[in-house]
């Protein structure tokens, strides 16, 4: 009987730290997320731009330079968006359009990377800061780098494109 009261005691003295051990989930997406900063990328996670979502998402943003603005666009897996929103590409759809449209061959960068993202990336958005992947993180570093050439090409294409006109040039160049 003593061996089992000790035995008892040492599992209740254990069981405390097998709770704090990363699951093997939290330790992928933890080795995601180091791999994805040390691309450059930065990594929150907030309340994403969907109707009625109020937990905290993963979006995973490529900045636009500070002189080159980005322009403003939200696109929306259609599982997560309303039918009357205007269709872009198969299985997406816009939000928010950009004020000026796209010239074909960015478009149709964007419309292939969106058909080659996971199920599980329900936004793709765009404002003059950063260009933004929202998703639930379901890859591990290996497959989403595969996506990292498109966005970054897909950034660089959308720079400089801001839907305002407030961008002034340096002084002594004219307006773009």
């Amino acid at each position: 009987m003593t061996w089992l009261f000790i035995l008892f005691i040492l599992m209740l003295v254990v069981s405390p730290v097998m709770w704090l051990k990363p699951s093997p989930r939290q330790r992928r997406v933890s080795a995601l997320r180091t791999a994805a900063i040390k691309t450059g990328l930065t990594v929150k996670l907030e309340k994403p731009p969907l109707h009625g979502i109020e937990t905290a998402m993963p979006a995973y943003r490529w900045r636009y330079p500070q002189d080159r603005p980005g322009p403003d666009f939200v696109l929306v897996r259609d599982g997560h968006a309303s039918a009357a929103l205007k269709s872009f590409a198969h299985g997406w759809r816009w939000r928010r359009e950009p004020l000026r449209p796209l010239p074909e061959p960015l478009e149709n960068r964007l419309k292939e990377l969106l058909e080659r993202l996971p199920q599980d990336a329900v936004v793709v958005e765009s404002h003059r800061h950063a260009l933004a992947l929202w998703w639930w993180e379901s890859q591990d570093f290996s497959r989403f780098s595969t996506y990292l050439e498109d966005f970054v090409a897909l950034r660089d294409g959308l720079a400089g494109r801001p839907d305002d006109n407030a961008v002034t040039a340096p002084l002594g160049q004219p307006k773009a």
